[in-house]
């Protein structure tokens, strides 16, 4: 076998292992779709929205009244967090990767974390189809 031959199929395996671990990750979390994240809002004081985008995608928009932890400063602000532990706390970015790893390492960490499918995307498509 040449050394292209052995780049190759690590290449591929590589490719391999990044969607198995992607699809093991999306099967622990819950993802909620932006009509059930709607209802939950309903009663506020069982769900804290988590906005894991930067601080410009922020600026731009964001959903009312969601606490804004970048993902990559969610390891060292966890503990901000603790005293949401006893609600869900879904975690949304533009379009639901990042949020996805936001919930994975909270639910590691002790919380019920969940995911808004479509991430801010898909709830502001849904919202403009309601209006």
């Amino acid at each position: 076998m040449s050394t292209g031959q052995v780049l190759i199929y690590a290449f591929i395996v590589l490719i391999l292992f990044s969607y198995v671990r992607k699809f093991l990750k999306n099967k622990k979390i819950e993802h909620h779709d932006a009509s059930e994240v709607s209802k939950k809002l309903k009663n506020p004081n069982n769900i804290l929205l988590l906005d894991v985008r930067t601080d410009p995608e922020r600026k731009k928009d964001h959903i009312k009244g969601s606490l804004h932890i970048p993902l990559n400063q969610l390891r060292t602000r966890q503990p901000e967090l603790e005293k949401y532990k006893n609600k869900e706390i879904v975690c949304y970015c533009r379009s639901g990767n990042r949020s996805l790893n936001a919930a994975v390492f909270l639910q590691k960490h002790g919380f019920n974390a969940s995911n808004l499918k479509g991430g801010i995307t898909e709830w502001n498509y849904r919202n403009q189809k309601q209006h």
